[in-house]
């Protein structure tokens, strides 16, 4: 299978690395909202990171509507000075800015632990993603010309997956709007690559998880996996996922 260059993808696996993994494991599923949050996001950012790896750890999904720098598409539709990362909760007719106030609310509405923010926003946590930021240079950060879809796409990730990292950078930076499909591992025997899981037995889905419904539904149960509804079309490696963004909706 095609893979992404070996330097790019060293550099994503080291900036995981540095943020200690958080953001792969499912730590408490909770109930999905009526009304689908909204994110404005921006992905190289540090503060937006912790955001992120707290979707996967409580397996919310959300609309993210990428804010790179130069760009226009959404960030236009902010409230002047208003910082990233932005959060739209229709559920609770709430409007957060910064990481501090977003976690603060999905840790406490969703996961009733709103004490943790203070502990997944200490000067630790924003160092080490500060240092995560660094590590992937510019990638992710800065507008390129696009096409705007239809409809938003769909992406099944996990934070910490250095694949479908490399898709969610090219997606912020052509400014696409994308559902977050949270895809974190729900068990031990999902860690490890899908030939090389952690398991004495042969690997068998969560019953009732998400892993099991997208292997059901496609025969896989891996990310990134991206849908398309405006080109009518379902990929699964990075590398075929980004030569689709860059064909049809780069300019």
């Amino acid at each position: 299978m095609p893979q992404p260059p070996m330097p790019d993808l060293i550099r994503s696996l080291l900036a995981s690395t540095a943020r200690g993994w958080r953001g792969t494991q499912v730590l408490r599923a909770v109930k999905a909202p009526a009304k689908q949050l909204v994110v404005f996001d921006r992905e190289n950012d540090p503060e937006c990171r912790l955001l992120r790896e707290v979707l996967t750890e409580l397996q919310l999904d959300a609309l993210i509507q990428p804010c790179p720098e130069g760009g226009r598409r959404f960030a236009q539709k902010l409230p002047r000075g208003a910082r990233l990362p932005y959060l739209i909760d229709r559920n609770e007719d709430a409007r957060l800015q910064g990481v501090r106030d977003c976690l603060g609310h999905l840790l406490q509405h969703y996961a009733g632990i709103g004490w943790a923010r203070h502990l997944l926003t200490s000067w630790p946590m924003r160092l080490s993603s500060q240092l995560a930021s660094r590590l992937r240079g510019r990638q992710g950060a800065l507008a390129r010309p696009s096409r705007s879809p239809r409809k938003p796409l769909e992406l099944y990730s996990f934070e910490s997956s250095p694949y479908s990292r490399l898709v969610r950078e090219r997606l912020c930076e052509l400014e696409l709007p994308w559902v977050l499909r949270s895809f974190g591992k729900e068990q031990l025997s999902d860690w490890g690559p899908p030939n090389l899981r952690f398991s004495l037995r042969p690997w068998a889905a969560k019953p009732g998880g998400r892993r099991e419904a997208m292997l059901s539904d496609t025969g896989k149960a891996q990310v990134p996996y991206l849908i398309d509804p405006n080109q009518g079309v379902e990929l699964f490696e990075s590398t075929e996922i980004l030569r689709h963004l860059d064909q049809y909706y780069a300019r």
